[in-house]
């Protein structure tokens, strides 16, 4: 009985101690860019963007990306219509600090049926993993430290964050480089643009990290609303003026046809207005920040 338990508490205690428990991971040749997906306001295609984006930059341009479900509602995993190996350590165990099971990011990824594309998914407790980081020390910073060597290995980190600014998405933006805000043309969702930008500047005075904007992105762009449509882009603009893409996102069923099919948008419908629309955002997206496509990928 005494063997028993101490072997319990040796097993218990293993996860405070460093190089204890867990896997040792080599360092990689890759500096990923890390980009965060975030909108303080569900239904604005958040999860089409950080999916088409994360897809687009392996499928189209040739990059090593690791796309992270930060969202409790696990939407990803489903748009790809793939099973998660049941072996994995999850999220909510890296960032509550079980270090027996996992360290880094890329130890909870999986591939894709994207060449070069990896998933961590989402897991079913994440929801309370987001009160409990409430308790921990450092909670802003344990993102950022689960990606120490996983962005060795990959060429961009794309998180899908939640629809709000809990926890989980400023461990999200303090673990980025660059933030990307999906909105629709609404008043709600402008105003939830401004949230998150005020947020922005909020870590940068308080806990040092300037997270650059790299742009809004208009999303749910209705065309045959020309009267709306216009007053809510001047709007738009004059809010936020060249944080906006130039690239709009057309509202279209080929989207949540693509999930249901378990395919990018490149593969369902790669002429479809939606597809042609992210893939111009992908080519936007590397243009600001200066990246070259590795090499052009046939599409289909």
């Amino acid at each position: 009985m005494a063997s028993d338990l101490r072997s319990m508490l040796t097993e218990r205690l293993k996860r405070f101690v460093p190089g204890a428990g867990g896997s040792t991971l080599e360092r990689g040749h890759r500096r990923a860019r890390v980009l965060a997906i975030a909108a303080s306001k569900g239904g604005v295609g958040k999860t089409t963007t950080a999916v088409s984006l994360a897809a687009g930059l392996a499928k189209l341009a040739g990059k090593r990306v690791l796309l992270v479900d930060l969202d409790s509602q696990a939407h990803i995993a489903t748009a790809f219509r793939s099973v998660v190996p049941t072996d994995l350590p999850t999220i909510s165990q890296l960032l509550l600090g079980d270090r027996t099971r996992a360290r880094e990011l890329m130890e909870a990824a999986y591939a894709t049926s994207v060449d070069d594309l990896h998933l961590t998914p989402s897991d079913k407790t994440l929801n309370d993993t987001e009160s409990l980081l409430a308790t921990k020390i450092g909670k802003e910073f344990i993102l950022r430290s689960a990606i120490e060597i996983t962005r060795t290995h990959y060429d961009y980190i794309v998180f899908d964050c939640p629809p709000n600014l809990g926890n989980l998405t400023l461990n999200a933006l303090l673990a980025a480089d660059h933030l990307i805000v999906p909105s629709d043309l609404t008043v709600l969702s402008l105003e939830g643009v401004g949230d998150i930008l005020q947020t922005v500047e909020t870590i940068a005075a308080r806990l040092g990290h300037r997270l650059n904007v790299l742009g809004v992105l208009p999303t749910r762009v209705d065309r045959r609303n020309k009267s709306l449509n216009t007053t809510m882009e001047q709007s738009l603009h004059d809010m936020f003026g060249s944080l906006v893409f130039d690239t709009e996102i057309p509202v279209g069923t080929a989207a949540p046809r693509a999930q249901l099919e378990g395919k990018t948008i490149y593969d369902f419908d790669k002429a479809s207005k939606v597809a042609v629309a992210y893939e111009t955002f992908v080519g936007e997206v590397l243009a600001k920040l200066n990246d070259v496509a590795v090499a052009k990928k046939k599409v289909g």
